[in-house]
């Protein structure tokens, strides 16, 4: 059924707007009329998924390969926790909100017109339309989540289908709102462990830059104007600011050259964002959160993926993309081909030399008592700790770190000022 957009007089309530489906604009007039909305703009929404796979089936056959080369690019762009920032925390609160209305036996087709009623942006309505009009013609509602890959992740779609198989959707829906939550809940850990380190710098910059363009020429004019010989500092400083203030386009270019060639080759070449991840993880402090940030991920993932009742093979191809590095991607890659041959999952956990070996040991563990998936959040929860204790690691060394790196600077600056002015009251 079409989806159509629409601009309304409502009397008292003035100029609304919103969407609806109907068969054709006419019955979406004739219902908003019902409404007592008198219709002044309507037209037909063309870029809906569901739009999009009527044409693709409608289409001759070059259409359908497109459409899923189109899906693998928008999958590939999605963010870790397998679902875009922008639409996170919504997803999160709407998968809440599934799993509980399910739970207290509220039809499937009821509970997405709940969602829909309740959404706050234009595109979560449409969204949920589509998917409300999917499941009504009869698909499940994986195929239907599927559809939308920039807001439901392989990992998402994966779990609701076996949560279907299963008959456990509502808890299923439940184990995904947290998951989603623990995730953003992690990214913001790590992302105000670098934010502060990131804001001072920037500062630092700005101040230096201001410094040496506009303070110390006028300063060292001054100076040059006393036809004294400087001090070795101060003539420094001057070819210093002189190159700074006839070469900071070069300096931004440069910058933005070598960013432009790591973005490239860190999207474009798997050996480049090979060598780029391994080097991060290398890094002191920071290489440890963000180990151990992909680790928690890693156990986290798994874990909510066995528990849905998702193959164990299945399982590690879906958390291998939501990882974030490259690193333990491969290990996890690794594991899985092992497991393909008949072996256990600790034995190439280990092997892989990418996880802690404690993560190795505590999966053996689990896989012989059998509780695996207790044993995965255990370790998750473990290393969750650890993050924080990280974050406030990181915070506490840069924060003194550059500090004293912009002190110097700045003293350096304050210094080469001062001796020529001395000298100068020295000779007077």
């Amino acid at each position: 059924m079409p989806i159509f957009e629409y601009k309304a007089f409502g009397g008292e309530k003035g100029v609304t707007t919103g969407v609806i489906d109907a068969d054709t604009a006419r019955d979406a007039r004739v219902r908003l009329r019902r409404e007592n909305l008198l219709v002044s703009e309507i037209r037909e929404v063309k870029g809906g998924r569901l739009a999009k796979a009527k044409s693709a089936g409608k289409s001759d056959g070059q259409s359908a390969p497109r459409t899923s080369i189109l899906a693998r690019l928008k999958r590939a762009r999605q963010s870790n926790a397998g679902v875009s920032g922008a639409n996170l925390e919504y997803v999160a609160s709407a998968t809440r909100q599934l799993g509980t209305l399910l739970g207290a036996g509220i039809p499937l087709i009821e509970t997405l017109r709940a969602l829909i009623e309740q959404a706050d942006t234009r595109r979560a309505e449409t969204v949920f339309r589509e998917l409300r009009e999917r499941v009504s013609q009869g698909a499940s509602l994986a195929d239907a989540l599927a559809e939308h890959p920039t807001w439901f992740s392989d990992l998402y779609v994966n779990m609701v289908r076996a949560g279907q198989a299963t008959g456990n959707l509502d808890v299923v829906f439940q184990r995904l709102a947290d998951y989603l939550q623990a995730q953003r809940t992690l990214r913001r850990k790590v992302v105000s462990a670098l934010t502060y380190p990131i804001m001072m710098v920037c500062i630092g910059v700005i101040v230096v830059s201001i410094l040496m363009t506009m303070v110390v020429p006028k300063i060292t004019r001054m100076l040059l104007d006393t036809q004294q010989t400087l001090p070795m500092p101060t003539q420094i400083l001057i070819g210093v600011s002189n190159g700074f203030k006839k070469w900071w386009w070069a300096g931004l270019l440069v910058i933005a050259a070598i960013s432009f060639v790591v973005e490239r080759i860190y999207r474009r070449s798997p050996g480049g964002r090979l060598f780029i991840d391994r080097s991060m993880l290398r890094l002191p402090v920071i290489g440890d959160l963000l180990r151990k940030q992909a680790v928690a991920r890693f156990t986290h993932t798994l874990s909510t993926l066995l528990r849905s009742g998702v193959p164990v093979v299945s399982s590690l191809e879906i958390t291998r993309n939501v990882v974030g590095n490259r690193v333990i991607a491969d290990a996890t890659e690794v594991v899985r081909t092992r497991i393909l041959e008949g072996t256990d999952i600790s034995t190439p956990l280990k092997a892989t030399g990418a996880f802690p070996p404690v993560v190795s040991y505590m999966v053996a563990v689990g896989e012989q008592s059998g509780e695996l998936e207790q044993m995965l959040d255990r370790i998750g929860a473990a290393y969750d700790e650890e993050i924080e204790i990280v974050t406030e690691r990181v915070t506490a060394v840069l924060e003194p770190i550059l500090i004293v790196v912009l002190a110097v600077v700045v003293g350096y600056i304050v210094i080469s000022i001062v001796l020529p002015i001395l000298k100068v009251g020295q000779l007077q």
